[in-house]
């Protein structure tokens, strides 16, 4: 499998020891629902990790969960989780255990596969301080004169190569750690270890008084000790390619001396109907609002598996609902296509997914397969399925009319005949609230 390489800007062929691929994925801060943007990277990890499998490779997914230590963006406000947790008025632990449950919720409905683990921030802290303690040890990190443990950025020489953000060219102030009144070295100097301050809730003990860890070091700690010191594979959204990749890069190869990471694979952004999703645009869009909307989930899956990783996506409800009708077509045709006891594989397909996950190509080929004369069309379906995860071989339930939904159908039929649009468009309202979706064709009305 070859992927995009970001710190080399080019395809590398990853490596696995001895039949083991690892990965890393960037978790989620668990202050809030993940948006479908969110579930786009985690997915990513996914599809990773099914086309290793596919190719008779083990893999081992870590993904973090940070419940502390993830601040504002500007590093001067609180916690996100103490400050949602102030909104919510419960206790961080209590948001924190919410948003994670809802997370591993969501998950599922995108049938991605599970980590082998989900390490917490705050279950992890003696790791975190002890590989701050080695950092200092090795003269890579000091005490600054605020008490708080800095990562001595200027002692990394190769800094800025996943981003191309170069030291000596970062302003002074920059917004991701703007901060400075003297108490470090270098203005673009990070913190290890925050002392607590005024700060009550979600603190601990340390060498250097009471706290808690900064964001980055988080995912240096854990995955350098539940992966053996070395990721074949790490994983993240776009945005965390800097500052956040970059100085979890710098820890990592600072404690144990060389490159700690293989692949650096990034997925890039999400637009929903051509904006940044956010709340500020009342666009932002979660899992549950596409299954309030009566669609598969799986039909946002298959809407990520149509565009490119690393391509900018813009998400539409007409492509999620046009998703959704090509899933419902695809399982109807399964069930209808004979069966096959042999398994197949397809190279056009093998070859796309291990040519940097290009599953639009796959999805294409699926297409041309179903308007074939091929005699193995449910065996080649199913052989894509194993990395597309749409659960092609569901069986679709038909559910019979109430006497209800009959009439309301026939008196809908009339109204279009006498060109009644008003009773028209009242009727379906009622049709959809009892639970079809209606469709109108130059045929007539067809229902599902």
């Amino acid at each position: 499998m070859k992927l995009y390489d970001t710190k080399s800007r080019q395809l590398q062929q990853t490596t696995e020891t001895n039949g083991l691929l690892t990965i890393y994925c960037c978790g989620p801060t668990v202050y809030r629902d993940a948006h479908v943007g969110n579930l786009r990277t985690f997915m990513l990890a996914d599809i990773i990790s099914r086309v290793a499998m596919l190719g008779g490779v083990k893999v081992k997914l870590i993904q973090n969960i940070t419940d502390v230590g993830h601040m504002s963006e500007d590093f001067t406000g609180d916690d996100k989780i103490l400050a949602q947790a102030t909104i919510e008025r419960k206790s961080p632990l209590e948001i924190a255990r919410k948003y994670e449950e809802k997370f591993h919720e969501d998950l599922a409905q995108l049938n991605i596969g599970k980590a082998h683990a989900y390490p917490r921030a705050s279950e992890s802290i003696e790791l975190m301080q002890s590989m701050i303690s080695e950092l200092i040890e090795k003269e890579f990190a000091y005490i600054g004169g605020d008490n708080t443990v800095y990562f001595d950025a200027q002692k990394f020489d190769s800094y800025g190569s996943i981003s191309g953000n170069r030291l000596d060219s970062l302003i002074p102030g920059h917004k991701f750690e703007n901060h400075n009144d003297g108490a470090k070295r270098f203005h673009a100097d990070w913190a290890l270890w925050k002392t607590a301050g005024d700060r009550s809730e979600m603190i601990w003990d340390s060498p250097w008084g009471p706290g808690f860890p900064g964001w980055h070091i988080e995912c240096s700690a854990m995955s350098m000790d539940l992966l053996d010191k070395h990721v074949d594979v790490h994983v993240g959204g776009i945005d965390l390619r800097f500052p956040h990749h970059e100085n979890e890069r710098a820890q990592s190869n600072a404690v144990i001396g060389h490159e700690a990471v293989a692949v650096w694979v990034h997925g890039e952004h999400l637009l929903f109907e051509g904006k940044k999703m956010s709340k500020s645009s009342e666009n932002v869009v979660l899992v549950s609002d596409i299954i309030a909307r009566g669609i598969d989930p799986l039909a946002l899956r298959l809407c990520f598996l149509e565009n490119r990783y690393r391509s900018q996506m813009d998400l539409t409800w007409n492509s999620i609902i046009a998703a959704h009708e090509t899933l419902k077509r695809w399982r109807g045709k399964m069930s209808e296509w004979e069966e096959s006891d042999t398994p197949v594989i397809d190279s056009y397909i093998e070859s796309a997914f291990n040519n940097d996950l290009d599953t639009p190509k796959a999805i294409l080929r699926l297409r041309e397969i179903e308007k074939s004369d091929e005699n193995n069309k449910r065996a080649l379906f199913l052989y894509a399925d194993q990395v597309l995860g749409l659960d092609l071989a569901r069986t679709l339930v038909d559910r019979e009319l109430s006497p209800q939904m009959q009439s309301l159908l026939d008196e809908r039929t009339r109204a279009r005949s006498e060109k009644r649009w008003a009773d028209s468009d009242a009727l379906r309202v009622e049709l959809e609230a009892l639970g079809l979706r209606i469709k109108d064709t130059p045929d007539g009305q067809t229902w599902s």
